[in-house]
């Protein structure tokens, strides 16, 4: 028997494809990637945990070459170095604290949302609402939160531009982690507490696989979201992730029924 979320989803596709934003009930919808059996069952998940950047919209989109070319200014300004300089500082720190702004924050006493503000004023044009995401986001039963290293601001700009404001019960962005970033497992603790999660009755969502690891460790499923544009065979998948996805609408709906 559906659930009500299932009848509801089932009846948001519909009516799309009636105003012309899905396929019709005839025309195929690509899920390459997609294993119907692939993933927890959804009635069981009590708290759905998505990543925000390059999860909730595809990677091809370059909003990181905008935030990572800000990034570089403003370390250059920052510290008065050139642009080059500046990227090689960009590059130890996040490789040595998988944050530029943690390094800043140790190393050079940088003001953290000066930072933030800065890096994502950025142009969001490049993607647009979603209605097919919207409508299997919602249709999940249990709670839904950001789990984010960027800001709260950037968050609630790029899900108004997803049009998928309203979904989420929570940002946990990266002030609310004391600046300690993804994937220090201290963070993930912080938003199990915050949120009150059940670490093995959740799921988390992340396009970058290092990321999973510690909520892995801690009995939360792992679902891996991959931009099929570009995919790298050399890179396997690791044991900490359940579940490799390259369409997360088409995964979801799958899961959905």
């Amino acid at each position: 028997m559906r659930t009500p979320e299932k009848q509801a989803l089932a009846a948001g596709l519909q009516s799309m494809r009636r105003i012309g934003i899905l396929p019709g009930m005839h025309e195929t919808i690509s899920t390459e990637g997609v294993t119907p059996v692939d993933g927890p069952d959804p009635d069981r998940v009590e708290t759905w945990i998505f990543d925000l950047d390059n999860t909730l919209y595809p990677a091809s989109s370059d909003l990181f070459v905008q935030v990572n070319a800000r990034i570089r200014a403003f370390i250059a300004a920052a510290l008065a170095i050139d642009e080059t300089e500046a990227g090689s500082v960009q590059s130890r720190y996040f490789d040595s604290y998988r944050s530029s702004l943690r390094g800043l924050i140790l190393h050079h006493d940088v003001e953290p949302r000066r930072f933030l503000d800065y890096v994502h004023d950025i142009d969001l044009s490049p993607i647009g609402p979603d209605p097919a995401l919207r409508a299997a986001i919602e249709a999940l039963s249990g709670r839904k939160v950001i789990f984010t290293n960027g800001s709260t601001n950037h968050a609630r700009q790029v899900l108004r531009q997803l049009d998928l404001e309203g979904l989420f019960e929570d940002i946990f962005d990266i002030e609310a982690a004391d600046y300690l970033p993804k994937p220090y497992p201290e963070t993930y603790h912080q938003l199990i507490a915050r949120n009150g999660i059940a670490p093995e009755r959740s799921v988390l969502l992340e396009d970058m696989a290092i990321n999973l690891e510690p909520a892995a460790e801690l009995g939360m499923t792992t679902v891996w979201v991959r931009d099929p544009e570009r995919l790298d065979a050399a890179q396997a998948r690791p044991d900490y992730v359940h579940h490799e996805v390259c369409d997360l609408t088409g995964w979801l709906r799958s899961l959905l029924g």
